[in-house]
Formats: C-alpha cells, sequence, structure tokens
C-alpha cells in the first residue's frame, strides 16, 4: 500500500511529541508498505538529517518555510477567523505539493498529522486520515485559564473560537485519531462526530531500557523533562517552583531539582541554584532516569499524553503529576503514576515517595510492566495498519 504522511515539522531529531510519534510509526510501517513523505522544515541544517528518515520513505519532498515567513503569515491572520496556529503553516507551495505527491505516486491513503496541516488533505477525494496530537481547542481553553497576562489569556481565548470551528474539518476524514478518552470525548462532544478513534502516543523500549531494574534507593532527585521553550512545560515548571519546592525542599533537606530539556527560556535559566540544576539539552535522557527517583509532571494545562511520563515509566521511575499529565494514560492512579490534582496532594505525594524505598519501587515496578504492555511502539504501530486497511 503507497501511504503519504503529510508532517508539520521534519521529523527528525525525535525530540518532541509530533516529530517521535511519525517517526517511530514510520520506521515499523516502512516494513509492510510504501511510504512517502510531504514535510515543511524550517532551518537548513535538518537536511544534514536527510540520511536518518530516507531509509524509511521512498520518496521524501521537503518545503521550506523558515520563522520569519511563519511569522508573517500570523499578522493578517489576526484580521481574520483563520486561527493563527493553521495561519502560522500557511504555504501555497505546501498545497501543491501535496496535490502533486497524490497523483505523482499513486498514493492509496494520506495520513495527516495534526490540525494545522489538515488545511492541505482535507479536501483530497482518496481515503484519509487525521492524526491529532491533542485537542487543539481543549489545549487552548486550559491554557486561558492558567494566571498569565490579560493580554495572552484574551489572544487565548480568540483563538479557542477560530479553533473549535476549524476542528469542524475532522468531518471530512475517514478516520480521525487521538490519544486519550478525554480527547476523544471532548471533540466528539463539541463537533458531533462518530468517526474518532484513539491511537496512543508510545515509548521506545529499546532507548528507554532499564536493563538490571532502577535503583530505588535513590532518594533525593527529582527530575523533570521537556523541551524548555514549550508553554506548558514552562508553566508547570515555574509553578512548582515557586508553589511547591519549598515545601519540599524544607521536609528532605538533601533533595535536588533537576530541569532537563533544550531551549531553556530566560525565566527557567534563573532558576539555576545549588539545589535546582538546569541542565539544557541531555544527548541520552535515559541517564537522567536512572539517576532520579520521582519524575515529577505538575501540568496546569495541555492535552493528549505526556511523553515524558511514558518515558519515565518504561525506566521503572515513579511519576507524580496533575491530571493534565494522566488523563491519557487510561490507568488507575499508582500504577507507574500517582495522581494528584490539588497543590496539597501533590506536595504529600512527593513527600511520601521519597520518605518510603518500597513505595517507590511498587509504583515503579508497574509502571514498567504497563509500559512494556500497551505503550510498546510496535503495537501502536500495528493499530495504526489496522486503522489504514479498515478505511480502503
Amino acid at each position: 500500500m503507497n501511504i503519504l504522511f503529510v508532517a508539520n515539522r521534519f521529523p527528525y531529531p525525535p525530540y518532541r511529541g509530533d516529530k517521535l510519534k511519525i517517526y517511530n510509526l514510520t520506521r515499523r510501517l516502512a516494513k509492510k508498505h510504501t511510504l512517502y513523505l510531504v514535510t515543511f522544515y524550517e532551518k537548513r541544517d535538518e537536511l544534514s538529517y536527510l540520511k536518518k528518515i530516507t531509509p524509511f520513505f521512498k520518496e521524501v519532498e521537503l518545503v521550506y518555510l523558515p520563522r520569519w515567513r511563519s511569522v508573517l503569515n500570523c499578522v493578517p491572520a489576526l484580521f481574520s477567523s483563520t486561527p493563527l496556529q493553521l495561519a502560522y503553516f500557511k504555504s501555497l507551495k505546501m498545497k501543491r505539493m501535496v496535490s502533486w505527491a497524490v497523483d505523482q505516486y499513486a498514493i492509496d491513503v494520506v495520513h495527516t498529522q495534526h490540525l494545522r496541516m489538515s488545511q492541505y488533505t482535507s479536501h483530497l477525494n482518496i481515503p484519509k486520515i487525521l492524526d491529532l496530537p491533542d485537542a487543539f481547542s481543549l489545549y487552548f481553553k486550559r491554557r486561558s485559564e492558567t494566571e498569565r497576562p490579560f493580554i495572552n489569556r484574551l489572544i487565548d481565548r480568540i483563538e479557542i473560537k477560530r479553533l473549535a470551528k476549524a476542528e469542524q474539518v475532522i468531518k471530512k476524514y475517514n478516520k480521525v485519531l487521538v490519544c486519550s478518552v478525554e480527547d476523544k470525548k471532548y471533540l466528539e462532544r463539541l463537533h458531533q462526530v462518530s468517526n474518532i478513534d484513539i491511537l496512543l502516543n508510545g515509548v521506545d523500549l529499546e532507548t528507554f531500557d532499564v536493563n538490571e531494574g532502577h535503583d530505588y534507593s535513590i532518594n533525593n532527585t527529582l527530575l523533570f523533562t521537556g523541551n524548555m521553550d514549550y508553554a506548558p512545560n514552562v508553566d508547570a515548571v515555574l509553578y512548582f517552583v515557586k508553589e511547591l519546592w519549598p515545601s519540599i525542599k524544607n521536609n528532605n533537606p538533601s533533595v535536588k531539582l533537576v530541569i532537563a530539556g533544550q531551549r531553556p527560556v530566560e525565566e527557567i535559566l534563573k532558576l539555576q541554584s545549588s539545589r535546582i540544576e538546569i541542565t539544557g539539552f541531555v544527548p541520552d535522557i535515559s541517564d537522567l532516569y536512572r539517576s532520579s527517583s520521582i519524575l515529577i509532571a505538575p501540568l496546569r494545562f495541555g492535552a493528549g499524553t505526556q511523553n515524558k511520563v511514558l518515558e519515565a515509566m518504561a525506566m521503572g521511575v515513579p511519576v507524580v503529576c496533575t491530571n493534565i499529565g494522566f488523563a491519557g494514560l487510561q490507568i488507575k492512579s499508582g500504577d507507574g503514576v500517582i495522581m494528584a490534582k490539588e497543590f496539597n496532594d501533590f506536595i504529600h505525594q512527593v513527600n511520601q515517595l521519597l520518605s518510603d524505598v518500597e513505595q517507590r519501587r511498587q509504583v515503579g515496578e508497574k509502571g514498567l510492566t504497563i509500559a512494556h504492555q500497551r505503550f510498546s511502539w510496535d503495537s501502536i504501530a500495528d493499530q495504526l495498519e489496522f486503522y489504514v486497511k479498515n478505511i480502503c
């Protein structure tokens, strides 16, 4: 089967959610199908990674969209009904490229990654899938409810309405995929559709491999991972350090906090201290999981499933997270991840885990088992293949 993947970002290096997903799915589907890729790239140096993905794709078609052009695209969108999230990725060349590729390569089915790229595929008269990392309007709704400057919250509220209208495009696809039950129910209720199914996010069990098991005797290191210019991550860290960290560090005199992830913004860099380490980019994040006691995910907005949580589970590291990081997992609290929605409960759960090696072991080992049973990319690629065959 000839499958065309249409992506908003070049899928390598696979260091963020959308890149991780398309990279891991296509490297597996390529064993059974003929794959093609049409994608944007933002920086010229991304072309040096072409050799990393060409083994999976028969042909790769690239459209250059530098950041300055994307920003310019957003200016007229401010005075229209187009969501900024779609305007940012607007390109006449991409529209032509997708249509050309469908005809040129005799495509059987199109896999569109992200609502942003639906503007290039929704009109196609062949079987097509829209794969959403999250329900975008829900993401912005949650973001608008956090403590941010008035102008930011105002823009978010405008964007929510525009995105909710743009999301109606899901009615034009044979199948729409989301990674959590919560997102599925939200979109079904909002748009009155029945073509949505779940495709979980996964974790690379070869990269995140504990070998001889996690060392649960480590009781002094909290870890937060993620791209540190991504709004939900920045908000989560700033909130944790301001509201939760003082109580936790006072209760645990030897505990330290490690914040790992590339491109930390200035607000994050300023947090560096004797007990808070800002690592920036880490070549092998699995080493940090091995040396950590607990992964914290105090997210206050976002949607979908958090990759950091899946990675920690695969490494046997117990996780404490809010309902935002927990909702998409479809597991019980305590099965690798402890859900703590309230301020005081989050502090209590972290303190409890730091003081109890057997609880850390119990929670961590449950997470390890579940990660291997349900979140391997192999099984998720099989599920995507099932959906593809079902619409053809």
